[in-house]
């Protein structure tokens, strides 16, 4: 009974645009997070002075505020994804389950 449940979730199409769905933005939003982690760590690595860079008269530099707006972009792509997921995904969720049963 139970293999019969998932050929039937496997197969249905709302269940295969789903998947598709979240697989693509998942790995959208994956790639945007690496290019963004690797970019500033290959700026550290390959350009120290860019990020030393004193802002101002004090003594921070812009490798500080640039690792902090990288922090934030990734809670914010994370509410992004949530907020994908809550509303599209769980809506696609429900409407198959719907179809199932």
């Amino acid at each position: 009974m139970q293999e019969d449940l998932v050929q039937k979730v496997k197969s249905n199409p709302t269940y295969q645009e789903l998947k598709a769905k979240r697989t693509a933005y998942g790995w959208t939003l994956t790639i945007i997070m690496l290019v963004a982690y690797y970019g500033y760590i290959g700026v550290i690595a390959f350009d120290k002075a860019l990020f030393a860079a004193k802002l101002g008269e004090g003594v921070t530099t812009w490798g500080i505020p640039v690792g902090v707006g990288l922090i934030v972009f990734t809670v914010i792509i994370t509410g992004l994804y949530v907020r994908r997921a809550n509303t599209e995904f769980d809506e696609m969720t429900a409407k198959l389950l719907k179809e199932i049963k």
